[in-house]
């Protein structure tokens, strides 16, 4: 069997057709095959762009996006329109940052995850948000308040 179909996977493999706006459901899984064991996946899209929610200008950023999944992981090119269908979406650079994250904790419930936005410069100021998570009651939600309270913006 076609694992695609296996593991109801729609967009990889097939034509991209690019959103028009922000929406979360672009975004598929698949199954870890691996989850008793802790390892960090990385993404990083160094062209994202948003608009900003009052002058309607485009904000560009690199965000990156590091986890240790749990039971499912983020299939890479859901993830990509995913982060494309906020070209058109209007919201400050904070709130991009936070509901990647969470749409993302809601989509694989992952064991951790963090997700940091480098916007480029406007009017001379960069924005760096930066949002972490963990799960609760557990190692990783530790680890989230350590790397929250020892977090360098730095790029």
């Amino acid at each position: 069997m076609d694992e695609r179909k296996q593991e109801g996977l729609h967009a990889l493999g097939r034509k991209t057709v690019y959103p028009t706006d922000y929406d979360p459901t672009l975004l598929e899984t698949f199954t870890n095959k691996h989850p008793g064991n802790d390892y960090w996946v990385q993404f990083n899209c160094p062209e994202f762009t948003s608009l900003c929610p009052i002058t309607g200008q485009p904000d560009f950023a690199e965000i990156r996006i590091s986890y240790i999944p749990a039971t499912r992981m983020v299939e890479s090119k859901s993830l990509k329109l995913y982060l494309f269908s906020f070209r058109n979406h209007g919201a400050f650079h904070e709130d991009c940052v936070n509901t990647i994250m969470k749409d993302l904790i809601k989509l694989m419930e992952p064991k951790y995850i963090e997700v940091t936005g480098y916007f480029t410069p406007r009017g001379g100021i960069s924005i760096y948000p930066y949002a972490n998570y963990g799960q609760p009651g557990t190692k990783y939600e530790q680890l989230a308040n350590h790397r929250f309270m020892n977090h360098s913006l730095d790029k």
